[in-house]
Formats: C-alpha cells, sequence, structure tokens
C-alpha cells in the first residue's frame, strides 16, 4: 500500500489527510466536525458514508460515478456496461445519501464505448472527463446556482466482479466472449484454465473467416491462436501464465508445444 498523489501533494501542501479504515470511526467523524467543511467530493470511494457523516458538511457530500445514473448503480459501473454491450456511457455527480447511488444528479458528461476498449481504457477517458465537471459541480454549489435533480428511469446494478465472474466462458457466442474480456481488463482480469494452469487473456479477436471450432477447442499456427466459442473463434491477443510475463499468445503455445485440439476450460 502507498499514497496517492492527491494524498502527497496535500501533505506537502499542510493539509489534513485522514486515512480511516472505515467512516463510522468515532475520532474521525470527531474531526470532521472539527475541520467543518463546506462540501466533500467523493470519486472512488468504495464505501458507504454513515449518516452522522453525511450531515456534517453545510452543502453535504458530492459523488463522482462513472455512470449516467441511475444506469449502473454500484462499485463497477464501467465493467458492466461494457460487459452488457451498452453504446453510449458517462459520468454524473450526484448528492449522496443513504442509498447506493440513489441521490439527486448535479450533471453528466457522456461518452462512447468504442468497439475494443477496456474497462482500463474506458474508466481512464471517463476520469479525466468526470474531473472537469466535479470540478464546475463544486463551483456550481459555490456561487449557489447548482440544481440536484432526482433521478428517474429503471435503475441497474453493477456489483464488484470477482475473480470468478472473470473466468470466460467459451460456451457463449464470440461477441459475448468480446465484451467479458473487455470488461475484465485489467481487473480482476479474465481467465481460463490451460490444462492444470491458469492463464490470464488479454483481449480477443473475432475471427469469423476461421474454421469452425468446438467452446474452448484450440487452432494452433505459427502467428495465432484461435479458440472456439459457441459461434465463431477468436484470436488471442496477449496470454500471461502464473509467475509469467504477458507474451504474444503464439509465443506461449510454442513455449508450452500446444497442438491443434487443445482445450482450454
Amino acid at each position: 500500500m502507498s499514497a496517492s498523489p492527491v494524498a502527497h501533494l496535500a501533505r506537502e501542501s499542510g493539509i489534513d489527510v485522514l486515512a480511516p479504515p472505515s467512516m463510522r470511526d468515532d475520532a474521525v467523524i470527531a474531526r470532521l466536525r472539527e475541520l467543518e467543511p463546506d462540501c466533500a467530493p467523493v470519486v472512488a470511494y468504495g464505501g458507504m458514508i454513515p449518516p452522522t457523516a453525511l450531515a456534517i458538511p453545510a452543502h453535504g457530500w458530492v459523488n463522482l460515478h462513472f455512470s449516467l445514473l441511475p444506469a449502473w448503480r454500484g462499485a463497477a459501473p464501467v465493467q458492466h456496461a461494457i460487459w452488457r454491450g451498452d453504446d453510449i456511457t458517462g459520468a454524473s455527480t450526484f448528492a449522496l445519501d443513504e442509498g447506493l447511488d440513489t441521490g439527486p444528479v448535479y450533471g453528466t458528461v457522456t461518452a462512447s464505448i468504442r468497439p475494443d476498449d477496456t474497462a482500463g481504457e474506458l474508466l481512464t477517458r471517463l476520469a479525466d472527463a468526470g474531473a472537469g465537471l466535479l470540478v464546475a459541480t463544486l463551483d456550481a454549489i459555490e456561487a449557489g446556482t447548482a440544481q440536484a435533480i432526482a433521478q428517474s428511469g429503471e435503475p441497474s446494478l453493477a456489483p464488484k466482479l470477482s475473480v470468478d465472474d472473470a473466468r470466460i466462458r467459451w460456451d457463449l457466442p464470440a461477441r459475448a466472449v468480446d465484451r467479458q474480456v473487455r470488461a475484465c481488463t485489467p481487473a480482476p482480469g479474465a481467465w481460463t484454465m490451460a490444462g492444470d494452469d491458469r492463464l490470464l487473456l488479454g483481449p480477443v479477436v473475432a475471427a469469423p473467416d476461421g474454421e469452425r471450432l468446438a467452446p474452448g477447442e484450440l487452432a494452433v499456427g505459427k502467428r495465432e491462436i484461435r479458440v472456439g466459442t459457441a459461434t465463431d473463434p477468436v484470436t488471442l491477443s496477449t496470454v500471461r501464465a502464473a509467475g509469467k510475463r504477458e507474451m504474444p499468445a503464439a509465443d506461449w503455445a510454442r513455449g508450452v508445444r500446444l497442438v491443434h485440439g487443445d482445450r482450454f476450460r
């Protein structure tokens, strides 16, 4: 564990840095009351703020969330948007309340999801755009011009993805496999079993012109490795075996001496 760049800058500037394991710590609540913050912005905190803390800032807590609320409330909105196959996503600033991402929304920015976006790439773009949105929201609150509007529409949930969620289902169509891999890249990392070993996979590319393969079946070539799905095969890009560096899939296959007809599972 190491301090973030924000924490380093704050400490260099003589600003208090609190890093409690829980916001329910009485000492932290007491310190927040002493600080008397006007407003508390939150980004990727990952926990619920208790009512005692929510009541402290004069203008409340403002959260930057990486979806267009009420879509994808929860810990992994970017991953779920990619996995579901959404074309559009975005970032929202909203007033925190006691619910899970349920508070009224101050503002949004939208972004297209590119066909080859990984969760890491999309999150980077949304973080850049969302930073400006958060600053604009705080400026509007300070100026007294901010208006928070209640969320409307059918909500969807985006729980944190587990390692088990990231195990590739080769019996799904190629498009679904592609989305699953990209949604789980870089974390928790899409994986499959190669023999008795877990293998992490980089993004895949659909190969509609290749020979038809059974789900998980491998076609091993000199320059590429294809894997069967419920529809077309997909071509692997990079892989990383346990304890090894990331490498091109064909290089890894030569090293472990894969042959045509071997299977992932």
